[in-house]
């Protein structure tokens, strides 16, 4: 099977995972149709332009992270409930990884898009308009959230947004994608750097 084939599998298999089951139909497609679209668009501009495998696998832990939160509600995903429990929480963490990897993951194919199609040079402007980026789709996704919920879910505002009592949930969501696109891009880290062959192969005219 191909890498493209093998992302196209994966993500098929973690939507028909999540879907079956799911607490509330709406909510799961909020969650997880945004990022199938996502990987739609990079299965079809694949032979135009082909990220590093780096990149694709990314996506794919990140598709997963946001299968389970579509299927149980990122406030409510079971595992992450027991480790609250263990480790003395007052609340369910799994939203903090969802958040970092929207940081991580945007940042990541940011990076080596930057660099192999706009031309942009490795300085260090690079990292920190990877890093405005990200934070920006990270602030968007928080106030489409709260579109969705004025919209739909009126009176269950909190319950919806799973802010779980933190009156600072949105900032601390916003924290964690910057967090998450930092790693990604300065140094000593970066991990979308590691993405990136040596010498940059040529794309399809």
């Amino acid at each position: 099977m191909s890498a493209r084939g093998a992302l196209l599998g994966w993500c098929v298999v973690c939507a028909l995972w999540s879907v079956a089951g799911c607490k509330d139909l709406g909510v799961w497609a909020f969650e997880l149709v945004p990022g199938s679209l996502a990987v739609a668009a990079l299965l079809v501009t694949w032979p135009r332009f082909r990220f590093r495998n780096l990149a694709y696998v990314c996506a794919g832990v990140h598709y997963l992270v946001l299968a389970v939160g579509a299927k149980y509600t990122y406030a409510e995903v079971p595992l992450f409930d027991a480790l609250a429990e263990w480790l003395g929480w007052r609340r369910n963490p799994f939203d903090r990884v969802g958040h970092f990897c929207q940081g991580l993951v945007p940042a990541v194919f940011l990076h080596e898009w930057f660099v192999r199609a706009s031309g942009m040079r490795r300085g260090r402007m690079l990292p920190v308009t990877v890093v405005a980026c990200a934070l920006a789709f990270s602030a968007l996704y928080e106030i489409l959230e709260m579109a969705m919920v004025l919209v739909f879910y009126p009176e269950a505002g909190p319950e919806w947004l799973g802010t779980q009592g933190d009156p600072f949930d949105a900032q601390w969501d916003m924290g964690m994608a910057l967090a998450g696109a930092v790693l990604a891009v300065v140094p000593p880290l970066r991990i979308a750097e590691r993405a990136l062959p040596r010498e940059l192969p040529e794309q399809a005219p």
